[in-house]
């Protein structure tokens, strides 16, 4: 397997990905080319949205397929509709073009949020736990939905081998997004009663996974975090920062408000994302997939704390 076509490949993880794959043919796809981009990758336009996965995954017919192509951070300018047709459709058109074109093996970046926030989560959750990806919660709903249509995939068409990797939150030098604001602030926020684990996974340790699921990795489903988790209690201690702890009806009610005033993006549906965050197992990855990642939880988070000098 040596013929690697990457969508998303402009992302984070994606460039991340392209320094470890120095000694294959890759195609990097994506709206834009990638910053930095290693010599000797070939890069093709691909929006996922339209007819061109079809089009440029048949004529380059790759080995593996490494879908990356997700939003994971909306802006307020993008709509639901607008990230279903990235996440759920645009996956429909990657899966549909793979089996099309005879691709070996499928490697998706789902997410633990496929999971879903729930007070019964078990903790920690395993592959073989249920997902209930929460239908208020966009990316959480959309991940359940491709895991589902690939699920479909693996019945119809079995010759196509899946790696499907259910990723916890991804932190690397320079990572900034709508969780990392959260670390910024002067206080953490909390609901009372609970501590929130966050499981982490460095960026480094994601791309060094995605390259062995894309080529002497076996198939199947992982969860992929480093060891241990962080809850609020811990990840203040690391910041040096206070928490507020408020009730969830306080929570609730307070973003019930703010939200129709223009105040916060989020409405209080979000409670349920600070009470009950999906926490992972990731023994099959480190007994069956055959990775241990080289940092911790713990240390991920310390490593990119250091980078965004707090």
């Amino acid at each position: 397997m040596t013929r690697i076509l990457i969508t998303g490949a402009a992302g984070m993880v994606g460039r991340a990905l392209l320094t470890e794959l120095k000694d294959y043919e890759v195609f990097a796809t994506d709206l834009h080319p990638p910053d930095n981009m290693p010599d000797g990758v070939a890069f093709l336009r691909m929006d996922v949205t339209t007819g061109e996965p079809a089009r440029v995954i048949g004529k380059v017919k790759p080995d593996v397929i490494v879908h990356l192509a997700s939003i994971v951070t909306p802006t307020p300018k993008i709509g639901r509709e607008a990230a279903y047709a990235v996440d759920v459709e645009g996956t429909r058109k990657v899966v549909n073009a793979a089996i099309a074109s005879g691709v070996r093996r499928l490697v998706v970046t789902s997410s633990g949020a496929a999971y879903g926030y729930h007070a019964d989560n078990c903790v920690p959750l395993r592959e073989s736990d249920p997902l209930r990806g929460n239908p208020e919660f966009p990316y959480s709903d959309h991940k359940r939905q491709v895991e589902e249509l690939l699920a479909e995939a693996r019945t119809l068409a079995p010759g196509l081998e899946q790696v499907v990797l259910r990723v916890g939150t991804v932190l690397g030098e320079g990572t900034e997004n709508q969780i990392t604001a959260l670390f910024h602030k002067p206080r953490l926020l909390a609901v009372s009663g609970t501590e929130s684990p966050f499981v982490f996974i460095w960026t480094r340790d994601l791309a060094r996974i995605l390259k062995r699921a894309a080529t002497d990795g076996p198939a199947g489903i992982f969860n992929v975090a480093g060891d241990g988790a962080l809850g609020v209690s811990d990840l203040a201690k690391t910041l040096g920062k206070p928490v507020l702890r408020l009730p969830a009806w306080v929570l609730r009610a307070a973003l019930a408000l703010a939200r129709p005033l223009g105040a916060s993006r989020y409405g209080p549906e979000q409670v349920r994302f600070l009470q009950y965050r999906p926490v992972l197992d990731n023994s099959a990855l480190k007994s069956e997939f055959g990775y241990t990642p080289e940092k911790t939880s713990a240390e991920v988070f310390d490593f990119w704390k250091q980078q965004a000098g707090l």
